[in-house]
C-alpha cells in the first residue's frame, strides 16, 4: 500500500469497501461486502426527511506485536443502541455491530497503518432509516454500514494546544433533547457555531448548558476535562453531554496515575480553577486547550501547569492502544 502513513490527514480515503447489514420484517440480514461509495435510497426515506440517522466512531490499530485490534467496540455498540432508542430506530445487536466492524477491518487489512506511524484505521458505523413515507413515524426498515479509512491526527499538529471560544448565542442540545445521543442532527446543529468560531481563529467551540447558559456542557466535537492543582480530574455532569468512550477510559487511567476523578457541574466562572484543560474524543484522543475565551475574557492555561497530566494520560492511553503498555483492562479486541 503506497500511502504516506506518517502524514495522513483526518479524511476519507478510498478503500476496498464497507460492510452492510439490513433490517426488515423484524430481523437483520447476514453481513455483506458493499463495494460502492454511494448509497441509493427512496426519495421519501426517513433519514432524508426526518433525520433518522445515528453513527459511531472508533479505531483499529496495529499493535507492537503486529496484530490488529479495535479499541472498546462493545462500548460503541452499546452507545449506538442507546442513540437509536432515543430516535426510535432499530439498532443492530451488540454482536452484529462488533462482527460487522471486524469484517470491515479484515476487508481493509492493508489500510490499517503500521505500528509506530502515529496513524490508525478510523471505523465509522452508520445506521439509517430507509423506509419511504410522508408520515412522521419510525421507519420499519434500516441499513447499517461500517465504513473505514486510514487517518492521521484530527488536528494536523497532533497533540498540540488550541484556543477555544465559548459561544453563548448557540446551544448544542436542549436539556431533554438528544445531547446524550450520537445522532446526525446534533452535528448539523453545531456547524453554524463552529464555522463562526473558525472564522475568528478558534479551532474549537465550548458550549454551555442551554437552560441557564452557565454550566459547561462540552466542546463541539468532544468532552471537556479539567485538571486542578490539587490533582483532580474533573469532567462536567449534564444530561446533554454525549458519553465519551475515550473520557471513560481516561478516567480509569487517571485514577491509576493518582488523580481524583470527579464528575460534577462546572460553572463557566470556575474555569480559572484548572491548570490544564483538554478536549477528549475518539478522533483526537486528547486535544490540550491553550486558552478559553468567554465574553472577550481569555483564560490562558499555557503556563499554569508543569505536571503535564494531559500528556501522561494521552501517552498512557495511546500506549495501551498500540500495545506498548499492558492492556490490563482488556479494552483491545483482536481482529486477526
Amino acid at each position: 500500500m503506497n500511502l504516506d502513513w506518517e502524514n495522513l490527514g483526518f479524511e476519507q480515503l478510498p478503500t476496498n469497501g464497507s460492510i452492510r447489514v439490513d433490517y426488515a420484517n423484524g430481523s437483520w440480514s447476514e453481513p455483506q461486502i458493499y463495494e460502492k461509495d454511494t448509497v441509493e435510497l427512496p426519495l421519501g426515506a426517513q433519514v432524508l426527511h426526518y433525520g433518522q440517522a445515528c453513527f459511531e466512531g472508533l479505531k483499529a490499530y496495529t499493535l507492537k506485536d503486529g496484530s490488529i485490534s479495535m479499541f472498546r467496540p462493545d462500548m460503541n455498540a452499546k452507545r449506538m443502541i442507546k442513540s437509536a432508542e432515543r430516535i426510535c430506530m432499530q439498532a443492530p445487536p451488540e454482536e452484529v455491530f462488533i462482527d460487522a466492524c471486524k469484517q470491515a477491518v479484515k476487508l481493509n487489512k492493508e489500510f490499517v497503518p503500521p505500528y509506530g506511524s502515529g496513524a490508525s484505521l478510523y471505523i465509522r458505523p452508520l445506521l439509517i432509516g430507509t423506509e419511504a413515507m410522508f408520515a412522521i413515524k419510525p421507519s420499519q426498515t434500516y441499513s447499517f454500514y461500517v465504513m473505514v479509512s486510514p487517518v492521521g491526527p484530527y488536528y494536523k499538529d497532533g497533540f498540540s494546544a488550541v484556543d477555544a471560544l465559548v459561544l453563548k448565542d448557540f446551544d448544542r442540545a436542549a436539556p431533554h433533547g438528544t445531547g446524550q445521543s450520537k445522532v446526525a442532527g446534533n452535528y448539523a446543529a453545531s456547524l453554524k457555531g463552529s464555522m463562526l468560531a473558525n472564522s475568528e481563529g478558534y479551532p474549537i467551540v465550548l458550549y454551555l448548558d442551554s437552560k441557564e447558559g452557565k454550566y459547561i456542557d462540552e466542546f463541539g466535537t468532544s468532552n471537556f476535562i479539567g485538571i486542578t492543582p490539587n490533582n483532580e480530574y474533573i469532567t462536567p455532569k449534564s444530561s446533554s453531554i454525549l458519553p465519551s468512550i475515550i473520557n471513560d477510559s481516561l478516567k480509569v487511567i487517571a485514577e491509576d496515575l493518582g488523580l481524583q476523578v470527579l464528575h460534577k457541574p462546572i460553572s463557566i466562572d470556575q474555569i480559572d480553577q484548572f491548570c490544564e484543560v483538554g478536549a477528549c474524543g475518539t478522533a483526537a484522543i486528547i486535544t490540550p486547550i491553550k486558552s478559553i475565551t468567554c465574553d472577550n475574557f481569555k483564560t490562558d492555561y499555557s503556563k499554569k501547569s508543569n505536571q503535564n497530566y494531559l500528556q501522561k494520560l494521552y501517552d498512557h492511553l495511546q500506549g495501551i492502544q498500540n500495545g506498548d503498555i499492558a492492556d490490563k483492562f482488556h479494552w483491545n479486541v483482536a481482529v486477526n
